[in-house]
Formats: structure tokens, sequence, C-alpha cells
């Protein structure tokens, strides 16, 4: 469904050119849902986005190869490119209140998103068909929230119309970016277990952008940990929470309070910040704050280890990763 190959992508428009994605492979099968994790910052947003070409052409450089459904998406004309947003693939944006237009009614864009894709339907059919998808994305009293305006609707509910919106068309690919970020936990927990049994219903392909391991858990089968525009380990979600063998991944997992402590236990943090994408050093990204750094990983960039069928890490002390990973508690 979803192959990337060595895509790279580089914003000008600064003083410097910011190298915001650098190499990135990735695949996603049908119905197969994989979750991008890591900092701000580390190129989650940026990936994924470009799936859809939302840079801003002028002052974005793309290279490398992507291809959707079979589609070369860096190759596509204007129009095809049209075609393609919503109908192939859709995205459910972090903040639905920025995403959504203010002056129309949900209900009146999830018609319009219908119409433009299915020249046949006519409007009363694409009213029944939002009304519908309402009701499965369990919005109450769906009828006269489609005459809502987002700003009417509640954090949780505008998601939830998000979702619908996104769904519209019947796309192959779904991206969520970040969906549950502006939520509170009660929320974020019913978001996630929708956009699960959602995918699983329609069969979709998903890439999921979050911060929260846990999420990433709780929704995808495969797990890709980004720093600094690269992806560092990737694996099935239980390859990297039972057994991971990058230093970021063992970071991050450490510096989660669920799941991760014993009791009495303090929390660790990552030291240091991520580096500047308009200035990576020549070698690992992460040396600068990882407590395994050899001056072997300051000169050059680690190559990708092979560490089992489907789970691999750019770095060259998984061995001694492995002695440092937490042991997990219930």
């Amino acid at each position: 469904m979803v192959r990337l190959r060595d895509l790279s992508v580089t914003f000008s428009g600064g003083r410097k050119p910011v190298h915001a994605v650098s190499g990135v492979s990735l695949e996603v099968q049908r119905g197969e849902v994989v979750a991008l994790i890591g900092e701000s910052g580390s190129g989650k947003s940026v990936t994924m986005r470009t799936l859809l070409r939302l840079h801003p052409e002028r002052r974005t450089r793309m290279g490398g190869h992507v291809q959707v459904a079979g589609r070369d998406v860096l190759a596509m004309p204007a129009r095809a490119l049209d075609d393609f947003r919503g109908k192939v693939a859709s995205m459910i944006f972090q903040e639905p209140l920025l995403a959504l237009d203010p002056v129309y009614s949900v209900g009146a864009q999830i018609v319009e998103s219908i119409r433009r894709h299915e020249k046949k339907v006519t409007a009363a059919e694409a009213h029944q068909r939002a009304l519908a998808l309402f009701e499965r994305v369990r919005v109450p009293s769906p009828e006269r929230r489609l005459a809502a305006y987002p700003h009417e609707m509640s954090g949780g509910m505008r998601q939830r119309a998000m979702i619908a919106l996104a769904l519209a068309c019947k796309p192959q690919l779904l991206l969520a970016d970040e969906p549950t970020t502006a939520l509170d936990a009660t929320v974020q927990i019913q978001i996630l277990l929708l956009l699960r049994e959602l995918q699983r219903d329609l069969g979709l392909s998903v890439i999921f952008v979050t911060h929260d391991i846990g999420a990433a858990v709780e929704v995808a089968d495969r797990i890709a940990v980004m720093y600094a525009g690269r992806i560092v380990e990737e694996g099935t979600a239980r390859e990297l929470i039972r057994s991971p063998r990058h230093p970021y991944t063992i970071a991050l997992l450490k510096s989660r309070a669920h799941g991760a402590l014993a009791r009495g236990a303090r929390l660790e943090t990552i030291g240091g910040a991520p580096p500047d994408l308009s200035a990576l050093p020549p070698g690992c990204a992460f040396a600068e704050r990882c407590a395994l750094a050899t001056d072997a990983c300051r000169a050059a960039q680690p190559p990708v280890v092979e560490l089992a069928p489907n789970h691999r890490a750019r770095c060259i002390h998984t061995d001694a990763a492995a002695a440092i990973a937490p042991t997990l508690v219930a």
C-alpha cells in the first residue's frame, strides 16, 4: 500500500536549509497499522504530510521514492493529486478546529467532499452518507450535529467529525497526525479504540503519528521510532516494547511513567536536546545524548542492523543496548 524509499525532505526559505527528513524507508501493507513515534521535530508529521504532498512546493525539496496504492506521489500533476487526496489517502489532523472550515457546517463539508470525488452522487444521497458516517463514529444526535459548525462542538466531538470527513470517500490509506493530543485522557482512549475498530471493519491501512508509546501499542501492528529525520528502530509493537535495541527507543521507554517503573523508582529523562536540523552532525544524531556513544558513532552514520525478521535498528551498539533495556512491570 505504501512504499517509501530513501525519502528526503528539505525546507528552504530561512537562513539555512532545514533537513527535516533524511533517508527514510518504510513499507505499510494493506490492512496494517504503523505508528511513527518520537520527540517533536523528529520528522514524523513531515513524513506523513509528504504522502499527500501538503508541503509548500516552492520552499520544499523532496527526494527519493513515494508510492501509495501503486501511484508515484512525487510525480503526480496537480489534477491527479486533487483526485488522490481524500479518495485514495485521507488525513485526520491534530487540531480539527483549525482543519475544518469555520464558515460551513460540518455536514456541508462532508457532503462537499463526497460530491467532489463522486460526481454522480446527489446532495440528498451525500447527506444520507454523512449521517451514516456520524452514526458510525458515534456522534450523538447525528442529524442535529451535521448542521453544527466546528466551534459549536466539543474537542472529542470535533475529532469524531474529522474522522467521519476523512472516511467520507472510502480511502484505502488513513493518515492520523496525533489525533488525540488535544483531548483529555478518557476521550483519548475512546478515539483510539474507535480508530482501531474502524480500521479493522474497513480494512484500512493506517499510519499513526504520536508522542505516546502507550497509544502506539494500543493501535499499531508495527512501530517506527524516528529521531532527527531518520527511522532509528522499526519492528512489531511487541518486539519494540519487549526487546528495544536502539538507545533512543530505550530512553523513550524509560521516560514513561506507566508500565516502565518499579514501585518507588525515579522517572528517567533524556538529557540534552535534539540536534539542529539545519546542521546535522556527520555521525549518529543521537550520539551527544547517548550513554553508549563512541568516536565511531560520531564519525559516520551507523548502518541498519537486522535484528530479527521485521525488526531492525540503526545503531552499532545493539548488543550493549540490550543490556540497558528496561524490564517492563505490570
